[in-house]
């Protein structure tokens, strides 16, 4: 009897610490390990596709439709190349296409013809092509005794030497990336197409509705989504925008479902999610509640109070920093999610008493003390050490994040002095491979620059270093302002004055020439800018290599650590997202969030109505208050509610960079496009929550209503195979 309760307990505590064995809609399952899902149990709730219908090598299954794009996910609803994904994640590429006297942002856009089709400025689209394990390879490049920054640098190179000898056998991009917290690594190809073009926006009114009042929240009456196209050269290969380029052809694209939703019917989502740490330990998860969280949450704040100032003084920058305001408020919001969530659950002391089973589980077996006994004190030790440095980095962050001059003089000092070295002795980032890409940076970033803005998000950053610690302190930008006393805000503002008034980082001409130089013509040039990065630049490199000694020891202990937690659990584990393309499979299910509430899991048309006060974030376009008035819903009526859906949700797992992953039914036809996590959910990038834990999505039945009954784009519609 006791040793049940205990086992009890323990489970208990596995499940609430974020190592339970994966429930039937927990966890983002990697396309090369499909074969640990119970296909027949998911037949059985409605899935008609088998493993290889999803995904194999030959010819991709329905997962070769999904593509990474923007930040977030797209897929492919036409075999000439069209993209379906989020308002929010091709928001960048209609910025920049934006203006005063053209506000696309505002007004939305519809090409009407591909001749039409404006370039998706800064935009790539990548198909992951195979999958292969390199995990002794890569671990090979390690041996004992190694220190930890030593052991990084052996990491980063084997997996550097890796990528250039694969990306050399073809027309591919390739990466190494690490599972379950470096026990394993595999190596991912995809094919890149980088001209990625603008088709269809709906109006901002329609694709932000609700704004930050609604983000994150349900109920939720957004439209998030747009289309793209995908181009490539005439002979299929992957090209830069030009006139002669043609519609990439898929391999396989996914129709469209016109049929209503009811609770209950199966679904999956196939995208790109970028992080969770559900493994994570106790350390760490007292890093993220006590100081990562709240720092951040406190400088999103600030930030966006100084963009939103800069905004009402001008109509032009307003349109040019409108990316980074939304970028910025969604991770404040999501950060305050995250630690409400967090709190909320408790997680910290379910962690600390997994670790605690974890330590006794260890403690028990004289082989489990040799082979992991060390791992938990020396992660402690790994975290108490980096107290003794993190503000430092933090604000070295800061400094590159708030200001672009700033981070772009950075770069530039440092890639004067990477171009000088042998190709595989470089930094990740500064291969030759990445030289495209830089330049295109370096160019497309002119469309977002705005002096003025930059300048008040630095001087921030700046008093942020001068509020650092003693131990901690910059002492060459302390140096550089002249801060030994007297007038601290007079010499910050002389301090400004003379980067920003003498610098030409800013001038799209002058920096692209920058990039071809020297490192002592560079010098010569006397930029005040490029000479503080020049000035920052030691301490800078300081703590890229404490981080990197961090990451090496990350690498060293987390993989034993998951591996003790292995062992004293059973069942099928999920790796944590990192980037590549998953699975996760669901259902529509609504959720109860507190005492007294139900949630439905649909939305409808006239909740956008009952919303609406003719005042931003609720005012709809006057077309679509005009097509609701009318009633004239036609096919896009659900049978049950006699109205338009607009979102629903399902209990499917995911986390940023879901954003756009195609929802999918049993048949595998697209029913919807994945846009945000509930509030009640937000902290499942650490735990899953199957209560209360939903994925947002936009019904696929009210873009075809929108683009039908509302803006008429027939050509759309045909384009696409609707059933």
């Amino acid at each position: 009897m006791h040793r049940m309760r205990t086992l009890v307990t323990l489970a208990m505590i596995l499940t609430l610490a974020g190592f339970a064995i994966a429930t039937a809609d927990e966890g983002m399952w990697p396309l090369y390990d499909l074969g640990k899902l119970d296909f027949a149990a998911l037949k059985a709730r409605g899935l008609q596709l088998g493993p290889e219908q999803i995904f194999n090598e030959k010819d991709g299954g329905i997962a070769a439709a999904v593509v990474q794009v923007g930040g977030g996910t797209g897929s492919f609803v036409s075999a000439d190349g069209l993209i379906i994904t989020n308002h929010h994640v091709a928001f960048g590429a209609i910025e920049r296409q934006s203006s005063v006297n053209q506000n696309y942002l505002h007004d939305g856009f519809w090409a009407k013809t591909r001749a039409e089709e404006i370039p998706a400025i800064g935009y790539n689209a990548y198909s992951a092509q195979s999958f292969r394990e390199v995990t002794e390879e890569v671990l090979g490049a390690v041996s004992p005794g190694m220190s930890d920054l030593d052991r990084y640098k052996a990491l980063d190179k084997k997996m550097q030497e890796i990528v250039k000898r694969e990306e050399a056998k073809g027309d591919v991009r390739c990466r190494i990336a690490s599972f379950y917290s470096g026990l394993q690594y595999y190596l991912v190809t995809s094919f890149r197409i980088q001209d990625v073009r603008i088709v269809y926006i709906p109006p901002q009114a329609i694709g932000e509705y609700g704004g930050e009042i609604d983000n994150w929240m349900w109920p939720r009456h957004t439209g998030d989504f747009s289309f793209l196209r995908a181009y490539v050269a005439p002979d299929g290969k992957s090209a830069t925008y030009s006139d002669k380029n043609v519609p990439y052809k898929p391999k396989t694209f996914l129709p469209v479902s016109s049929a209503p939703l009811a609770e209950g019917e199966f679904s999956m989502v196939i995208g790109y999610p970028g992080g969770t740490y559900r493994y994570r330990d106790s350390y760490s998860i007292n890093e993220h509640v006590n100081y990562m969280y709240p720092s951040s949450i406190r400088e999103y704040t600030d930030l966006v109070n100084i963009l939103n100032a800069c905004s009402a003084e001008d109509p032009d920058a307003a349109i040019k920093v409108a990316g980074q305001i939304k970028g910025l408020n969604n991770a404040l919001k999501n950060n305050q999610g995250m630690l409400r969530g967090l709190r909320r659950a408790d997680l910290l002391t379910k962690k600390l008493a997994n670790d605690s089973a974890l330590a006794a589980f260890i403690k028990a077996d004289p082989e489990r003390v040799k082979k992991y006994g060390d791992v938990l004190p020396s992660i402690g030790k790994l975290y108490a050490d980096l107290a003794t440095y993190r503000e430092k980095q933090n604000v070295f962050g800061l400094l590159g994040m708030a200001g672009a001059y700033y981070g772009l003089s950075h770069q530039l000092y440092k890639w004067s002095l990477e171009k000088a070295k042998p190709d595989e002795q470089r930094e990740p980032g500064f291969n030759d491979r990445d030289v495209p890409d830089m330049r295109r940076g370096l160019d497309e970033i002119q469309y977002t620059l705005v002096p003025f803005a930059d300048r008040r998000q630095f001087e921030y950053a700046l008093w942020q270093a001068l509020r650092l610690p003693a131990g901690q302190r910059i002492a060459a930008l302390d140096k550089a302002i002249g801060v030994s006393g007297g007038d601290t805000t007079g010499a910050i503002r002389a301090f400004l004055d003379k980067l920003y008034n003498g610098t030409k980082v800013g001038d799209h001409d002058a920096r692209m020439k920058m990039f071809d130089m020297t490192n002592a013509e560079l010098l010569a040039l006397n930029d005040p800018f490029i000479g503080l990065a020049r000035d920052l630049y030691a301490e800078a490199e300081d703590m890229q290599n404490r981080g990197k000694a961090f990451g090496g020891a990350v690498q060293r202990l987390r993989p034993p650590y998951i591996e003790a937690n292995m062992a004293m659990r059973k069942g099928a584990m999920y790796p944590d997202a990192n980037g590549t393309i998953r699975l996760s499979v669901g259902e529509v299910k609504g959720y109860a969030p507190g005492d007294a509430m139900i949630y439905k899991f649909q939305t409808t048309l006239t909740g956008v109505a009952e919303k609406e006060t003719g005042e931003e974030p609720f005012a709809s376009p006057k077309e679509l208050l005009a097509a609701y008035r009318a009633h004239d819903y036609g096919k896009y009526a659900d049978p049950g509610t006699k109205d338009v859906p607009v979102n629903f949700l399902t209990t499917n797992d995911g986390t940023g960079g879901n954003s756009g992953s195609p929802v999918i039914n049993g048949k595998g036809e697209l029913i919807g496009l994945l846009f945000d996590s509930n509030w009640e959910g937000i902290a499942g990038d650490y735990y899953n929550d199957p209560v209360l834990k939903r994925a947002i999505n936009v019904n696929v039945r009210y873009v075809l209503y929108l683009l039908d009954k509302v803006y008429h784009t027939q050509s759309l519609l045909d384009e696409m195979t609707i059933h």
